[in-house]
């Protein structure tokens, strides 16, 4: 079974800022990102074993830890280049996903008051998702708490915000709403533009389309 590395930024430590510390991003992402790497891998191990008849496991707990993890790992590798600096990051959308923003949402104004209100929202702890759902062709937003379960009925995430906590305490404190609007700062609309093609195509040939 393939196992999981932590992948490097895209950028600096420093380099969202003042949006997002630095002492933020070190941990978040040598330190909670990391665990999650380590903790899917370790799950695997387990399953591993346990194929080849060398250990018993508890079936229900190793693949609670493996979807668990396994989620975090996906949803941050999404998350990480889903930001940029200030200056390329930031604005408003173009191309085909400010068209399907229009097209699902009414205007980008609305879309980012309702992911905005989903992103402060979430109970308890978790994200906010906009995902292309390659039925409908159009884009849909989810609150996805912890991150046993991804996403819903083959969506794609095309964008996500984390909401946990050590994603903005430090420097937030409890104010999560305020971290999600100075979020909207470092928003890496050139990476959702590709992810929302690569969706797209996806979607259309798993379809037979």
């Amino acid at each position: 079974m393939k196992r999981y590395e932590l992948p490097p930024l895209p950028y600096a430590y420093n380099a969202l800022e003042p949006y997002i510390i630095e002492e933020i991003m070190r941990l978040h992402h040598q330190r909670h990102h990391q665990a999650y790497v380590n903790g899917a891998n370790a799950a695997l191990e387990k399953i591993e074993k346990h194929l080849k008849g060398e250990a018993q496991i508890d079936v229900r707990a190793v693949m609670r830890d493996f979807s668990f993890n396994y989620g975090g790992h996906i949803m941050h590798t999404i998350f990480w280049p889903n930001m940029a600096p200030p200056g390329k990051g930031g604005g408003k959308p173009g191309g085909v996903a400010a068209d399907l923003i229009d097209k699902t949402f009414g205007s980008f104004e609305k879309f980012k008051d309702l992911f905005s209100a989903a992103a402060k929202t979430v109970e308890g702890v978790g994200w906010a998702v906009l995902a292309y759902d390659p039925l409908t062709e159009e884009l849909r937003i989810y609150q996805v708490e912890k991150h046993n379960l991804l996403i819903t009925s083959g969506a794609v995430p095309v964008l996500v915000i984390d909401v946990w906590e050590h994603a903005y305490y430090l420097q937030y404190k409890n104010d999560r709403g305020s971290y999600v609007d100075n979020w909207w700062n470092v928003v890496n609309w050139d990476d959702v533009e590709r992810r929302v093609r690569a969706a797209q195509n996806h979607g259309r040939s798993s379809l037979g389309l």
